[in-house]
């Protein structure tokens, strides 16, 4: 018996059908490491009915499915076909007259494994024992990997005994013999139990012929019952047959009494009647006269509500006239208090005006007074200019000095721009307060005066300074 070829689809690394061609006794896979060497021989062991994951390089069966790479989808299942040649009659039994036996197992992703035997589904049993004998199996001696030499030297003698078994040819042997000793305690378990059955059945067999024998004492207790009864059922008819006799009696003078208990109701409903006529006439006057007082007191209550009606708009007007009067007062006061502050300010209107037209003449000689600090400081900037080219060493001082002049430029042009406020503000009437302005301005143009002064005398002792050190 030899391996012919094995064909794989979707085994882990042989996404693509495969076929692996063993022409010889001898062939030799060749290839760099993760090429899917070892996967042939997983393969192998796979498909004669390899169960545990663990052996086979994994954490679950389905580990064994192609799961996909980075250019190729996983795919759903996987299947292992292996042909061996039989000509040589190693494989026995049925099969012995083919010359060639195909095995294949097939598994899917939702944990469905399949074998096949020749092209017809099988139990993996039915694999198992092909190889049973032939060296062959999932885990036989015949199957070398990495640490099988170490696993044989270092094998339990159990272990080895079952090595030595498998190569003699008598595993097949004991594990029929295995198998027909679980047939014959299995047999001998049935028949202990067959036997507790009809030990159990004749206890029940007793049982029901003391029930059996109690039915029949009870179908004839049964029957006496009935009899029994029929006799005091036919004396209860008889004593009730009596008893009806009586009832008609007095159901014949009930009758009576009550034809004339009807007649006398006749005669009361015909007065009832009468009286229900009286009744009507006297609810018909009744309602008439409740009718005529619903009427008046209506009435008495419409006026009622106009008096009241009157007398609130009455109180409202009078209300609304007081306010009127109370506020054409307000407005006769208020009259006359506007009228007399228009007086005032006419009064303070003729009274400022010759100051504010001293103010303009002020301001005319600010402005003059202005004019003569620009030409004198566009004199001193030209002075300042032919100094800046002519000082070169004492720079620091300059830079000081030149540091003030700027800030006396900037005050000047904020007096320039105040000037120009008051100038707008001149059409005011608050004279007093564009006259303290005026003061501060002029204070502030004094202090400013003084100081320009004392920075062309600081000026003067710089030039100096500067002609001394230049000597």
């Amino acid at each position: 018996m030899r391996l012919e070829k094995i064909k794989i689809s979707g085994f882990k690394s042989f996404v693509d059908p495969t076929t692996v061609i063993l022409p010889s006794n001898l062939v030799g896979v060749i290839g760099p490491n993760g090429c899917g060497k070892s996967n042939v021989i997983d393969a192998v062991r796979w498909v004669m009915g390899e169960s545990s994951a663990k052996m086979l390089r994994g954490e679950s069966m389905a580990d064994v499915i192609f799961n996909g790479s980075t250019s190729r989808k996983p795919v759903g299942a996987a299947s292992i076909e292996l042909v061996f040649d039989n000509s040589d009659g190693t494989v026995g039994g049925e099969y012995a007259q083919y010359n060639q036996i195909s095995i294949k197992r097939k598994v899917t992703r939702d944990g469905q494994s399949l074998y096949f035997l020749n092209g017809v589904r099988c139990r993996r049993r039915d694999i198992t024992d092909i190889f049973l004998g032939t060296g062959l199996g999932p885990r036989s001696y015949s199957i070398i990997e990495q640490g099988m030499i170490s696993r044989f030297v270092e094998a339990k003698p159990e272990e080895l005994r079952n090595f030595l078994e498998e190569a003699a040819g008598i595993s097949k042997y004991k594990e029929r013999r295995k198998e027909t000793e679980n047939r014959i305690s299995h047999t001998r378990e049935n028949l202990e139990r067959l036997t507790d059955l009809r030990e159990e059945v004749a206890k029940q067999l007793q049982h029901l012929e003391r029930q059996a024998a109690t039915a029949e004492k009870y179908k004839v207790f049964k029957q006496e019952e009935r009899q029994k009864k029929a006799e005091l059922l036919a004396l209860r008819l008889k004593a009730l047959d009596e008893e009806l006799e009586k009832k008609d009696r007095v159901l014949a003078e009930s009758e009576n009494q009550l034809q004339s208990v009807i007649s006398e109701q006749r005669r009361i409903e015909s007065e009832l009647e009468k009286q229900r006529g009286q009744q009507h006439d006297a609810n018909d006057s009744f309602n008439q006269v409740q009718g005529q007082f619903y009427a008046v007191g209506a009435d008495i209550a419409r006026l009622e509500e106009s008096i009241q009606y009157t007398k609130n708009a009455r109180s409202q007007q009078q209300a609304d006239l007081q306010q009127v009067e109370q506020a054409w007062q307000e407005a006769q006061d208020h009259c006359t208090q506007d009228q007399s502050r228009l007086n005032e300010l006419e009064e303070l209107l003729a009274k400022d005006q010759p100051e504010f037209e001293q103010l303009q003449e002020n301001d005319k000689t600010l402005n003059e007074t202005l004019a003569t600090a620009d030409e004198a400081m566009h004199a001193w900037q030209q002075e300042w200019d032919e100094f800046n080219h002519k000082a070169t060493e004492p720079a620091q001082v300059a830079q000081v000095e030149r540091t003030k002049i700027n800030h006396i430029e900037q005050q000047e042009q904020q007096y320039q721009r105040r000037l120009e406020k008051i100038q707008e503000e001149h059409s005011r009437l608050d004279t007093s307060a564009f006259q303290r302005e005026i003061d501060d301005y002029t204070d502030k143009v004094s202090s400013a005066e003084e100081q320009a002064a004392s920075l062309e005398a600081q000026l003067k002792q710089v030039l100096d300074d500067i002609n001394l050190h230049r000597q």
